[in-house]
């Protein structure tokens, strides 16, 4: 998932000094977090049958994940524009670097609060991290450049949520293939839970070496970029944006968007593995996650090629039309037939992040800025839509759970039509324009 950062500066008045090998930097962040945060599709499954968790209450995985946006981004906005942006990457990294570490604890006790409490505060870090990032690359280079930069970004956010995923269902997902926790009781049960809560453990004190290394390097090139702030403006003036309908509208859509990409990435592992889909194990349905995210990878480059063709809102509206179709299909067949529709949902989710965004912030001029920190915000979507979903998969079944996220697109369908024609400008609109 690509997202939006809270712009806490408005660098449209001027650039910054840098060093050429920042942009690789950024790339590498780009990379990381996107990954990390597909690893809560490979979690999801694991922590269920770990706990002997129903649906909705495994849910809580991305519901403490997520409400991380809701909750940071406004004061990590704020920490950038009190440090700066370098410094302020590194708060991000070593915040992550503690989440992870805090698996360690969550898996000696084998609570799944703990392991709740880890996830809360590395997607901390995550977001303090986002809110640097996607500036920070548009700065980074020619103006003119600006676009094939974060497109570029955006393809390594990508790779990181195709590999990642595989990696991790071959680390923490192998197990559950040969071991059936709800056939186990007493000593039995809590000698599995310690076992296989080490597996998770040791997978995340991995990333944990990795991110306290990687933010060791950016301090030490934290002078490398010579910043040139604009006047300070009050982020929280940016709420009244929300009086203008289209980008209201935009900012809902991010909330359904983001709820809806998560709740399905949450259950495809789980939803392979029934017999009325593929019938595969744990491990192998975890594999197949490379198809839901690497097909969005492949539909970023082919989405912007048609943007350049076509009207955006009229792109948004099919695309989201096309997986609408896709989750009635998948929900009312069985076999290989129902689990490849979910999976392939993924090609068409890749444009509507950006295209979301865009469209929402289109005619804000100056204050395009502040629209990407309310924004930001409206991530909070993927800790409650993932949460509704699986309550009604406790209810009804997986399959009939999928009229959840569906109901989702079918906001962002509307949203595509109501935008389709660009804002018009008072300055557009004049005789001497």
């Amino acid at each position: 998932m690509q997202v939006a950062s809270s712009n806490p500066r408005d660098f449209s008045q001027g650039q910054a000094s840098y060093a050429p090998d920042l942009q690789a930097f950024v790339f590498i962040l780009f990379f990381a977090f996107g990954g990390i945060t597909s690893l809560n599709d490979v979690l999801v499954p694991k922590l269920k049958e770990l706990f002997t968790l129903g649906y909705g209450e495994v849910m809580l995985v991305q519901s403490a994940f997520f409400a991380a946006y809701f909750v940071m981004s406004i004061p990590a906005a704020a920490l950038v524009k009190r440090i700066g942006y370098m410094r302020s990457a590194v708060v991000g990294l070593l915040t992550m670097t503690a989440g992870c570490a805090l698996f360690v604890p969550a898996s000696s006790h084998s609570m799944f609060g703990l392991f709740l409490f880890a996830l809360f505060v590395l997607a901390s870090g995550i977001t303090t991290v986002q809110v640097v990032a996607n500036p920070l690359i548009s700065m980074l280079g020619r103006p003119q450049t600006t676009s094939s930069r974060l497109t570029f970004a955006q393809a390594f956010n990508s790779l990181g949520t195709t590999i990642f995923p595989y990696v991790g269902s071959i680390l923490i997902l192998g197990t559950l293939a040969s071991t059936d926790p709800k056939t186990l009781s007493g000593a039995a049960l809590d000698t599995f839970r310690s076992v296989e809560s080490r597996v998770i453990a040791h997978t995340y004190v991995g990333l944990a070496i990795a991110l306290a290394i990687l933010a060791a390097v950016v301090w030490l090139r934290r002078k490398a970029l010579v910043e040139e702030p604009a006047p300070h403006t009050p982020i929280l003036k940016a709420f009244n944006l929300l009086t203008r309908p289209r980008f209201a509208f935009g900012t809902l859509c991010i909330f359904l968007y983001v709820g809806g990409e998560v709740a399905i990435g949450s259950v495809i592992v789980n939803y392979l593995m029934q017999p009325s889909a593929m019938g595969i194990d744990a491990a192998a349905a975890g594999k197949h996650l490379q198809y839901y995210w690497g097909g969005a990878m492949v539909g970023r480059f082919i989405g912007a090629y048609l943007l350049r063709l076509y009207s955006p809102g009229k792109v948004l509206a099919c695309v989201a039309g096309a997986v609408i179709a896709l989750l009635l299909i998948s929900a009312n067949t069985v076999g290989p037939i129902s689990g490849w529709c979910l999976l392939s949902i993924g090609l068409f989710n890749s444009i509507m992040f950006p295209t979301i965004f865009s469209l929402a912030n289109e005619g804000l001029g100056r204050r395009a800025a502040e629209g990407s920190g309310v924004i930001c915000m409206a991530i909070v979507g993927g800790a409650i839509v993932p949460l509704v979903t699986g309550n009604a998969a406790d209810i009804w079944g997986l399959k009939q759970a999928l009229i959840v996220p569906a109901a989702c697109y079918c906001g962002i369908l509307l949203f595509g039509w109501f935008a389709r024609r660009p804002v018009v400008t008072a300055a557009a609109s004049s005789p001497a324009a």
